[in-house]
């Protein structure tokens, strides 16, 4: 495998930190010519770009966007946000490979997205969807019956709706499993997370939402699965790390020796499979909803939750306020009849979710 030269963005997050960790573990594989983040951590960043010298670095969408572009093998988009979306689309209109960490930016862009990029060209770094992509070489695409994700059910499984509306903000960043940002912690305790992968998979892997299912797996070792017509299933397992997918996603499709430490199977160890209860947690149910109704529903339903979290964490709503906020506001939205979106359509989308769901929220003193 020849070095590949890549672009990072968002080197400051949990996606960016590990990448270059890989980097630094491999520089025989890998190279930074470009680097960027959003700001929030400029001293990291600074370090970042004296330590690998990067040909590119700046702060912000502009200096993301402009990085996306420049001649590289691999674009990693580790961004958070909708904020992704036009790095997304300069690293898909320059040709290169585009490692797709920042989910939101193909599920508010869906089909212009999907337009814009060549066969091929988007290699998932979720965790589940790396999962799937990885499944999906034992067979052909005609073979595959579901997909299947896994979740972990979040910090709240098998509570009730009565007490999750008693949850605190403390209490929902408690992950099980991984250490992550506000808004993704708060989304895996919600399930929008997963909500928001179900239409990233029927988007990648062009699969009818109606054979992508959700299965609650708390031990997070089985990362997904694929199921073939025959009855075969076919799942990648691991540690829960990022290290493989963000791996996978700079080197696709070869693997990167000794990314991550093997499960050890001398080890005794019980794996659980719960279904998924869409009446406490309905958010993937809602998530399945807006990815049928397609055009810019996804973005509302992506713009309108990530309000609600920071609501939710300022002392606004109720922990189960966030998914009804987000069902109300998708319910008052009409989506466009045009045929092709354009990146200013998603983005009135995307403000208009925004400012509605806002308007829905009670202020401070309890009036709406």
């Amino acid at each position: 495998m020849k070095r590949r030269d890549v672009v990072i963005l968002g080197s400051t997050g949990s996606i960016g930190t590990q990448a270059i960790d890989l980097v630094r573990a491999h520089p025989d594989r890998f190279r930074v010519v470009g680097l960027t983040a959003g700001g929030s951590h400029p001293d990291l960043f600074e370090q970042q770009v004296a330590e690998l010298a990067p040909a590119y670095s700046g702060l912000g969408e502009q200096a993301s966007t402009e990085a996306a572009a420049m001649p590289c093998d691999v674009v990693l988009n580790g961004i958070t946000g909708a904020v992704g979306l036009r790095p997304t689309l300069a690293a898909l209109d320059a040709g290169t490979a585009l490692a797709l960490a920042n989910k939101e930016s193909l599920i508010i862009g869906g089909p212009l997205v999907r337009d814009r990029a060549r066969p091929g060209q988007i290699v998932p770094v979720d965790s589940e969807h790396s999962a799937i992509a990885q499944s999906l070489r034992a067979g052909t695409a005609e073979e595959v019956r579901r997909l299947v994700l896994t979740a972990s059910g979040g910090p709240f499984r098998g509570r009730s709706r009565e007490q999750l509306a008693e949850v605190t903000p403390e209490q929902a960043l408690a992950h099980p499993n991984f250490a992550m940002g506000k808004v993704i912690t708060t989304n895996s305790a919600t399930l929008v997370n997963k909500g928001l992968e179900v239409i990233e998979a029927h988007l990648l892997f062009d699969v009818p939402f109606e054979r992508i299912d959700v299965v609650v797996h708390p031990q997070q070792l089985i990362h997904s699965m694929v199921e073939f017509v025959d009855g075969a299933v076919v799942a990648q397992l691991g540690l829960p790390t990022m290290l493989v997918p963000i791996a996978l996603g700079m080197g696709w499709p070869d693997r990167v020796p000794d990314a991550e430490t093997p499960i050890d199977w001398t080890r005794a160890a019980d794996w659980r499979f719960e279904p998924l209860d869409d009446d406490v947690f309905p958010a993937v149910r809602l998530a399945r909803e807006a990815g049928e109704r397609g055009s810019t529903a996804p973005a509302v339903y992506n713009a309108a939750n990530e309000v609600c979290v920071e609501a939710f964490h300022a002392g606004r709503i109720a922990f189960t306020d966030i998914v009804d906020t987000v069902a109300r506001v998708l319910a008052h939205h009409d989506v466009p009849s045009k045929e092709h979106l354009t990146v200013e359509d998603v983005l009135a989308a995307d403000a208009w979710a925004r400012d509605e769901a806002a308007r829905t929220i009670p202020d401070p003193d309890g009036e709406p």
